[in-house]
């Protein structure tokens, strides 16, 4: 099968497109045909092997050489011991350990898989997995009126951040450079920052909760700008960042009456259904950035790593 193929950590250049066995599934699997994948945040870090975490499949290159986690497409055959789905069904989700999908088949337990709503493309389901399920538990407990900071809300992830924020009612501020303005406000913003030109943390007591998609400042300066009883949801970004949010969880829950913490978004098949109920509802929409072939993936890579991206990036498997 034609597949996807990384051998090392770097820039685009270290994926190209070859030539691998066609996976057998195991009893407890099911063999999907893809006929869509999309690029998150997480496949940047996968490409480049950074933040260090991102290494935990191979320290040198990655164990698994196929990138790409978030699917869409037919179940070709089922496991003797899967019962959840039957060949011909079109389904999509979320692959765990974070690979495996850009790829003509992949072989996959289906715990994290759903059944795609015939009102969707291959291409739309695709394009909620990963980013669906961010969206929908950092909004979760939104009530109208809040004020809503979504930082880095105009690449892959931010664009279902703030549409669900702005469902809920929210006030929402998103953050990002300024050619992203008016891509910000199509996905629901009421007003927008350039990272540039604006520091949105000095703004003191003004959010009820900020999602960070890009976090690099410490917690207790991103705390200043929260109002009394607000909260902080670190989603990405540095990895001394991360272990810095995570230390500071407490002692600023004690002194300064905020939430302030690492958001731990699992892979969830309940969450993906949640999330892709309100997508079918209208309530919010994944925004797709621009399509590739299979052949094209290092022209994806290219421009997810250079931030361009106004939304998903999906790649089509024909």
């Amino acid at each position: 099968m034609k597949a996807v193929l990384q051998d090392r950590y770097g820039n685009a250049d270290a994926v190209r497109v070859g030539e691998l066995a066609k996976p057998v599934p195991s009893d407890d699997e099911v063999l999907i045909r893809i006929r869509a994948a999309s690029l998150n945040g997480s496949d940047r870090e996968n490409l480049v092997g950074s933040p260090l975490y991102a290494r935990l499949g191979g320290l040198r290159r990655p164990r698994h050489p196929v990138p790409g986690s978030d699917v869409s497409g037919v179940v070709e055959t089922v496991g003797k011991s899967v019962s959840d789905f039957e060949p011909g069904e079109a389904v999509f989700g979320e692959l765990a350990g974070y690979r495996g999908g850009l790829a003509e088949y992949v072989a996959t337990p289906p715990r994290l898989l759903a059944r795609k709503p015939p009102g969707l493309s291959y291409a739309e389901a695709a394009a909620i997995p990963q980013a669906g399920c961010i969206a929908y538990r950092s909004t979760r407990g939104i009530e109208p009126g809040e004020r809503v900071l979504v930082n880095g809300g105009g690449g892959a992830g931010g664009a279902m951040v703030i549409g669900l924020a702005k469902h809920f009612g929210a006030t929402v501020t998103a953050v990002d450079r300024a050619d992203k303005a008016a891509f910000l406000l199509r996905a629901g913003a009421d007003q927008t920052i350039d990272y540039a030109e604006s520091d949105w943390a000095a703004e003191e007591g003004r959010y009820d909760r900020i999602v960070d998609l890009v976090a690099h400042r410490s917690p207790y300066r991103v705390r200043r700008a929260l109002r009394p009883g607000g909260s902080y949801l670190m989603v990405g970004g540095h990895a001394r960042i991360l272990l810095a949010t995570a230390a500071s969880t407490l002692p600023i829950r004690w002194t300064a009456k905020n939430e302030v913490k690492v958001l731990v978004v699992p892979q969830s098949r309940e969450d993906l259904e949640a999330v892709t109920a309100l997508v079918t509802e209208g309530a919010v929409a994944p925004i797709t950035d621009r399509t590739f072939p299979l052949d094209a993936a290092a022209e994806a890579f290219a421009r997810l790593a250079s931030g361009d991206n106004q939304g998903k990036i999906v790649i089509e498997v024909p």
